[in-house]
C-alpha cells in the first residue's frame, strides 16, 4: 500500500512588502500591524545581541578557544561562531540564556 503523496504547487501567490495587506487586512490597519511586529523583532534582536555579546565576553575575559567554549557551552563550534558574528536568526533566547547559565551567567528578567 505505497500511496504517493501529491506536494505539487498549483498556485503561488507573490507577497508584497505587507504581508497583513496581502491577507486583506485594510491598509492604515496592515500599516498599523507591520509597525508593531517589525518593534518585536527589533526587540527580540536586541535582546539575543545583549546576551551574545554576555557569552563573547566571557570567551574573551577566559581566553578560551572556541572549540573550548562549545565544550562549556554543550554546542558545536560552529555555533559558538554564529553566537561570536551576532547570527541572532539562528538563536532562540532560551538557547542563548541555557548556555550563559552552562557558564555561571545568571539573566534576569525585568518587565517595565
Amino acid at each position: 500500500m505505497n500511496r504517493k503523496i501529491d506536494t505539487e504547487s498549483r498556485h503561488r501567490t507573490e507577497a508584497d512588502d505587507n504581508i497583513f495587506e496581502d491577507l486583506g487586512f485594510p491598509r492604515d490597519e496592515a500599516a498599523h500591524l507591520l509597525r508593531e511586529v517589525d518593534a518585536q523583532i527589533d526587540e527580540s534582536i536586541r535582546i539575543k545581541r545583549q546576551l551574545m555579546d554576555e557569552i563573547a565576553r566571557w570567551i574573551k575575559t577566559e581566553s578560551v578557544t572556541q572549540t573550548a567554549a562549545a565544550r562549556v557551552l554543550q554546542v558545536t563550534r560552529p555555533r559558538v561562531s554564529d553566537v561570536m558574528n551576532h547570527k541572532v536568526q539562528k538563536f532562540t533566547i532560551d538557547a542563548l540564556v541555557l548556555m550563559l547559565s552552562r557558564i555561571g551567567k545568571r539573566v534576569e528578567l525585568g518587565v517595565q
